[in-house]
């Protein structure tokens, strides 16, 4: 007899006057369910769908779900802008939400990418009694941090495309076909190394051309110079609040380069680090089957 096939079910639940889509593979309450959290802002989950592996080897339900703002979650353009809507408290209160919604509060993981790591870390600073691992996956402990490691791998890429940045930089004309076809460069580079681009974070990228109100309003489109709230985040100071296992992933050509992630290193109590050697910033893609039994034995010791 053939396995029978893994659930998949989809569902909304209210946030104030909004909803937050969420989709959950497995079932929930057949082991501890895994909370992925998108990075961004302005992605979606589609291009953490590909850790439903775990749930096909160790049966871990896995929750996906779309941040306000982005996916199938409510979209609210006419806030761009508005830096006392977007703020990072406003989705720590949408996790708590998802969270009880699904009747899991008591008992979780959470994996974080990128944006969703800062996200997860904040959210396990306050120690909420329910969860039990956390992964930080390609994320940073500090926003200034973040800069400084984007600004050194610039200097990486070939002369004419640094130039080509620049140029476009110093005239205004960061929205001009030749800068988006650099950045394109440092994308291709420190991003994702495969070629061409998994279909999942090619609609990454789209939903961000779709509607760029958080990352705009939160972030600003620049990874060299962040002009929104975020430029100011870091968890430095707390990060020795966390008090549950803790496992820290990145690549060796990641955008999250060490030196954004050591703080969580040194400040977490109980913590271990795994850099994959062939990856930068989506290692579940760049180096699947290794990615996944890194998680998995955290997972399920």
């Amino acid at each position: 007899m053939s396995p029978s096939p893994i659930p998949v079910t989809e569902g909304e639940v209210a946030f104030n006057p909004c909803v937050t889509w969420y989709k959950v593979v497995g079932s929930l309450g057949s082991r501890r369910p895994l909370i992925a959290i998108h990075g961004g802002p302005s992605v979606y989950h589609g291009y953490l769908l590909i850790l439903a592996d775990l749930t096909e080897k160790h049966n871990i339900p896995l929750v996906l779900y779309d941040q306000l703002g982005t996916g199938n979650s409510t979209h609210l353009p006419e806030k761009t802008g508005d830096v006392n809507f977007w703020t990072e408290q406003l989705f720590l209160d949408e996790l708590d939400n998802l969270l009880a919604h699904l009747g899991v509060q008591d008992d979780y993981d959470i994996l974080g990418h990128s944006w969703g790591g800062m996200l997860g870390a904040r959210h396990a600073v306050h120690q909420p009694e329910g969860l039990k691992n956390l992964i930080l996956f390609s994320t940073t402990a500090e926003m200034r941090l973040w800069e400084k490691a984007q600004n050194l791998l610039r200097t990486q890429l070939p002369q004419d495309v640094q130039d080509t940045l620049t140029k476009h930089e110093e005239q205004g004309s960061t929205d001009s076909e030749e800068y988006n076809m650099a950045m394109g460069v440092y994308y291709g580079r420190f991003t994702c190394t495969i070629h061409p681009l998994p279909q999942a974070i090619a609609e990454c990228f789209a939903w961000i051309e779709k509607d760029p109100t958080v990352l705009l309003t939160m972030n600003g489109l620049s990874e060299f110079c962040v002009t929104g709230p975020l430029k100011d985040w870091s968890i430095i100071a707390e990060a020795h609040k966390i008090n549950v296992p803790t496992l820290l992933l990145n690549g060796h050509y990641d955008m999250a380069q060490d030196s954004v992630m050591t703080p969580y290193f040194a400040r977490i109590p109980q913590v271990k680090w795994f850099t994959f050697s062939e990856s930068s910033h989506m290692a579940h893609f760049e180096e699947r089957e290794k990615f996944m039994e890194i998680v998995g034995n955290f997972l399920v010791q």
